[in-house]
């Protein structure tokens, strides 16, 4: 079969190698649609770094470089294992690309998101989803609705991040939202806000075909922060700042917004993944009571199913409408030239681009 092997910085190899095999707990999905992510992005330019080098394997699944690529997946399950009960041949599904150790502090409070030890799917285990096929444990597995386009099963990856961010800021009906960035968990953000019960969601960006995409699914005003001061907006239209701000760039720009772009006694909830440095002094936080958390990632472990069945529902319902996120679907052998460096062209009108095998 053909997959995408990740070699280490700037080195993606289209490849054939023999299926690997279905173990007891297992299920072979043939893929019909992968997503590239920001991570990817991320270990193509910088990595590895949520993928294991060459020199120290995964401690969870023992994998080191090469590793195949693509977390954002979905196809038609085409084999089981001996013990696989709840899944059939013939299955539409997604996966959960979490895998977990079960035994460390954070999985036994069941926070398995934080697991010490996660692997992923895509990234840091034996399968991924650049490729015609993918085995992956049966545990991970996340059964479509016959209604959802089986393609679509590739976004409820990130959609999944959204829900989960949603939850985590706390956010009720009735709340005023802003989110800053509007990549594909940004405007998942806005769909699963607007799901929620925002009334009023701004969205801040400087790409416009992203902004018109944040329109296109729920977005009640979008900014260009270059042509005009989006805080300044966002507070003038909320009488003092929205209740809850989402920050998923990850930069000290769009940090220091959605701080500022929020009331007092206000909630910011951060979501884009960065080692950099935000500028936070604790008087934005202590005098007005606004508070910050983090969000990372969704449900997983015994519970890999939740947010994700979430997402199913809410695509079922047409709540959630992936198609606008879609810019191009292209081939596994035109994956580097058409994907990955069309998508890191600063240029670029891309939010999401899907591979289909």
């Amino acid at each position: 079969m053909r997959v995408a092997n990740y070699y280490g910085s700037g080195d993606i190899r289209v490849e054939s190698v023999a299926e690997p095999a279905v173990g007891a707990d297992d299920v072979r999905i043939e893929v019909a649609a992968c997503g590239i992510c920001g991570t990817d992005l991320h270990e193509f330019e910088d990595g590895p770094d949520l993928t294991p080098d060459e020199d120290t394997p995964h401690p969870l699944t023992g994998v080191s470089l090469p590793v195949p690529l693509g977390h954002e997946f979905s196809g038609t399950v085409t084999e089981v294992g001996s013990d696989v009960c709840d899944v059939a041949v013939g299955d539409e599904v997604t996966a959960n690309p979490a895998m977990v150790c079960g035994d460390c502090r954070y999985c036994a409070e069941g926070r398995h998101n934080l697991c010490e030890s996660v692997a992923n799917i895509g990234l840091s285990a034996a399968s991924g989803g650049f490729a015609e096929s993918a085995v992956v444990p049966a545990s991970n597995v996340v059964q479509l609705p016959d209604s959802v386009p089986v393609e679509y099963g590739a976004l409820v990856e990130p959609f999944s991040v959204g829900v989960h961010a949603t939850r985590r800021s706390g956010m009720q009906a009735g709340d005023s939202v802003a989110v800053f960035g509007a990549g594909p968990i940004g405007i998942s953000i806005v769909q699963a806000a607007k799901a929620a019960g925002a009334t009023d969601v701004f969205v801040s960006e400087p790409r416009a075909k992203r902004r018109e995409i944040a329109e296109a699914v729920g977005a009640t005003e979008t900014l260009d922060p270059t042509a005009t001061d989006a805080v300044d907006e966002i507070t003038d239209a909320t009488n003092g700042g929205v209740d809850v701000a989402f920050e998923a760039v990850g930069i000290e720009p769009t940090f220091r917004a959605a701080i500022e772009a929020t009331k007092r006694g206000g909630q910011i909830t951060a979501v884009g993944i960065s080692d950099d440095d935000v500028g936070l002094t604790p008087n934005e936080l202590v005098v007005v009571e606004r508070s910050i958390n983090g969000s990372n990632g969704y449900l997983s472990g015994p519970l890999a199913d939740r947010e994700f069945e979430m997402v199913t529902s809410f695509l079922e319902s047409g709540e959630f409408d992936p198609e606008p996120m879609i810019t191009a679907r292209i081939s596994l052998e035109d994956l580097v030239d058409e994907g990955f460096e069309a998508l890191l062209d600063s240029e670029s009108e891309h939010v999401k681009i899907l591979v289909e095998p």
